[in-house]
Formats: structure tokens, sequence, C-alpha cells
């Protein structure tokens, strides 16, 4: 692939802003969410079935799938996007966020990471030059530079040490990357919830030079507030011409929350993996299927949702599927979720660019507030 991947911003209201992500494997509608396929797969769902709740790009695991069924294999089997039926765009994370999760089972250096596989106790290492290795051997579109992402809370001398660490990190990462036509490779911002230390990151991170930008080390355990806070000035620290990805985040009104701060695009594993647990994410908040008030419900999860889950079937047959615990539960449950995602991700672009943002804010909220039906 020799075209270049570029970034059209079409339109701003207030700090909300749409555009459009271009690839050679298709455009990517911004504000854009992510769902996130781990292990080559968005579990419950047929990459056809994600495709058609409106998701543009999937997100892969490099951590994940450097251990199974390894990335040389994947490589052998034509790449990412063909091991999964995928031919859209997909982003690959680093690694470095699931490293961080193991703890007890990792050694840091200035050189990488070392660690034991979750899944069978081996023993493997990653670096900048490693992760880049594996993330071209998958074929991902989107490329995340290799990073530490510190545990909130934590001191701010532990959150700077770990903050210039990734930058240089990055520039390593950029340096293996290299010159790849077709795709892209994105930094991360790093520095806590300090506004002095998210700046430092910024400034390195574009001396590097990279085609977008992520917002780390948020979304692990500082809470809405906090991260809105850090939301206030993060964005603005980073270019205007380039995407804008807020990691790892979130629920529906943190969604709504960052893209009113500027940020393009999201991911997160919670549409799916509340899908499974019989939670559902509708315009009037959550519904917790399992309830027995809905034993007898003849009515959809949600009245102005158009998904097949909403369009064919009642709360009635998906609480008793899912108390059966039948696998059809996990697959109806994750389609609306997804849906219910995209048509907020395509309601937030309509009302950008119809400079009506602050009135859809206002609105998003006040109907959350309402909470969920009233029984029969």
């Amino acid at each position: 692939m020799t075209q270049r991947i570029t970034f059209d911003l079409h339109q701003t209201s207030g700090r909300a802003r749409t555009g459009t992500l271009r690839t050679p494997r298709g455009d990517i509608r911004t504000p854009a969410f992510m769902p996130v396929g781990t292990a080559a797969t968005v579990k419950a769902m047929t990459t056809d079935a994600v495709r058609s709740t409106g998701a543009d790009i999937l997100l892969g695991n490099t951590y994940h799938l450097m251990l199974r069924p390894t990335a040389e294999r994947v490589d052998r089997m034509g790449g990412l996007h063909q091991f999964m039926n995928w031919d859209r765009p997909i982003l690959t994370d680093s690694g470095g966020f699931q490293v961080m999760s193991l703890a007890g089972l990792r050694k840091l250096t200035e050189d990488g990471v070392t660690f034991k596989s979750h899944v069978d106790g081996s023993k493997h290492e990653l670096t900048p030059e490693r992760s880049m290795e594996i993330q071209a051997l998958l074929g991902s579109d989107i490329v995340m530079c290799f990073d530490e992402c510190p545990a909130l809370p934590a001191d701010r001398r532990a959150i700077e040490d770990s903050m210039r660490l990734s930058m240089r990190w990055a520039a390593r990462s950029r340096d293996a990357f290299g010159d790849r036509p077709g795709h892209a490779l994105f930094g991360i911002q790093q520095g806590g919830l300090e506004e002095d230390l998210r700046a430092e990151s910024a400034a390195a991170l574009q001396g590097i030079g990279f085609d977008g930008y992520a917002i780390g080390g948020l979304a692990v355990g500082e809470g809405q507030d906090a991260m809105f806070k850090v939301l206030d000035f993060a964005p603005d620290q980073l270019p205007v011409d380039k995407p804008r990805y807020l990691m790892g985040v979130g629920k529906p009104s943190d969604i709504v929350g960052a893209v009113a701060r500027g940020v393009d695009m999201m991911d997160c594993v919670l549409p799916s993996r509340s899908g499974r647990t019989g939670q559902a994410f509708t315009h009037r908040g959550v519904v917790n299927i399992k309830n027995a008030r809905h034993q007898d419900d003849p009515r959809p999860l949600d009245a102005d949702c158009t998904c097949p889950t909403c369009r064919n079937y009642s709360r009635a047959y998906l609480h008793h599927v899912f108390r059966a615990k039948e696998i059809i539960s996990s697959v109806l449950m994750t389609w609306h979720n997804l849906h219910y995602y995209q048509m907020l991700m395509q309601a937030m672009r309509d009302a950008i660019a119809a400079d009506t943002f602050a009135a859809f804010h206002s609105k998003f909220h006040e109907t959350q507030a309402q909470g969920d039906i009233d029984p029969l």
C-alpha cells in the first residue's frame, strides 16, 4: 500500500470535532468508537455483525496475539485482516498496558520489559523494537508506540520517571517503525494527572513526529472527575491537525464527555463485556436484564434502537436466555451494546456537523438521568 493515512478535520462545535481519518482500507469517521477484538475476535460477534453496527475500525491486542496464536503465525496466515476476516482498518495497541497489569510477573528496564505469559508461564521480552515488529507482522493499519502505563494513584516522581521512559521508548518506536506508507504510527502522551508533565510529554512526542496522538494513562483507576480534569487540558496540548485517541474509554457518559473536550477516537471492552454479563446500555441508561422485573416484559431493551436485538426480541426473552445461560444471550446483548455505541457516535458526528453539540450534550444527560422505563 502506497497511500498515506491522512486526517481531515471537517467541523468543530465548541471543542468537539468531527472529521475523517483516511486509510487504504477505508475511511474512519470521527468521533469514532473502536470495538475491541482482543484475540482477533470481538467476543460473541462475527466480523459481519460488528460491521453492521456501523464500526469503521477494530482494535487488536499485541500482548494477547503475540502469545497466542503468535504474530508469526498470523503473518503466515496472511495477516490479521485476513486471519479474522475483517477488511476494514485495524489499530493494535503496543502491549504496554497489558504488561503493566501483570505486576509481579514482569521486570522493567530501560531496554524494555521481560514477563511471564499468563497462558503458560513462558518468558517473553517486549521492547519498542519488538512491539513494532509484532505489529508489522500483524499488519495493523494504525500502530501504537510502546509505552509504560503506570496505574493510578501514583506519586509524582513515579509518574515523571515513567513518562520520560515512555518518551525515550517513543523515539525508539519511531525509528523501528520506519517509513511504511499505508500504515500510521501514533505516539502516546503520558503524565498522569499532572498538567505540566502532560505538556512535557506532548512536546516530546511532537518533536519526534507521529501520524496521530493518543492520550494514555487514564481510565486506570482515577475516576471520571479526575479523567475529565485531565481532558480539560490534555487534548489542547496535542496538534490540531492530527487525530486524538483516548485509550481504554469507556462508558457512554465518558465518551460524550471526552468528545466534548476534543477527543476523536476511543476504544473499550465495556460494551461487549457488559453484554456478556447481562448489562445493556440504552438511551435511558443501563438495563440489567438479569433482574426479575423483565421476565414478563414484551417490550424491547430500547424503543429508540434499531439493532436486530431490539427489533426482534423482547426483554422477557433476553431475561430468559440470560438466566438459562444460553450462548445467544451474549450474542444479542453484545450486538445491542455495540450498535448503541455506534448510534451514539453517529449522533455526535451529526450534532458537531450542525454545530449543535451543546444541545446534544444537554439532551444526552437529561435522557440518561430519566432512568429505565417503568416496569409493566
